[in-house]
């Protein structure tokens, strides 16, 4: 069986599960302000090192640096922005792990190390320039 559908059934009905756990334990109105403090903590976070990684990401290319690294540490960190926007407490520790930058750091360079090459050709930047030869005939 597929994981991606498996994944869309059992984690929300996991979430669910967590929530109405902890709703039991602690009551569900500090259940839906602990979900919003750590929402609004997340995001707040998050803010602060999207910022650093525009800077990273900039600082890169300036150098002339590839910066393929730093673009998928943002990459990581949007979908932690968007873990932070689904409601429930195990979004939310996926969320806060993906920002703690040593965990994201380490994610980064396993998804690098995964990563297959472009088959063919490698990439070569255009500088405009044909080069050929030519006679001259009057």
């Amino acid at each position: 069986m597929p994981l991606l559908p498996l994944l869309f059934v059992v984690f929300p009905i996991l979430e669910l599960w967590v929530l109405i756990r902890v709703g039991a334990a602690i009551g569900a109105g500090l259940t839906i302000g602990l979900v919003v403090l750590s929402a609004m903590l997340g995001i707040a976070i998050l803010k602060r090192q999207g910022f650093q990684t525009l800077a990273r990401v900039r600082a890169r290319v300036a150098r002339g640096e590839e910066p393929t690294a730093a673009v998928l540490d943002g990459m990581v960190l949007a979908v932690a922005g968007l873990l932070l926007l689904i409601p429930g407490f195990l979004t939310d520790v996926l969320a806060l792990l993906a920002l703690i930058p040593a965990l994201r750091a380490r994610l980064v360079r396993r998804l690098l190390a995964s990563a297959q090459p472009l088959r063919g050709a490698p990439a070569r930047r255009d500088s405009g320039v044909i080069e050929g030869e030519y006679e001259r005939e009057d």
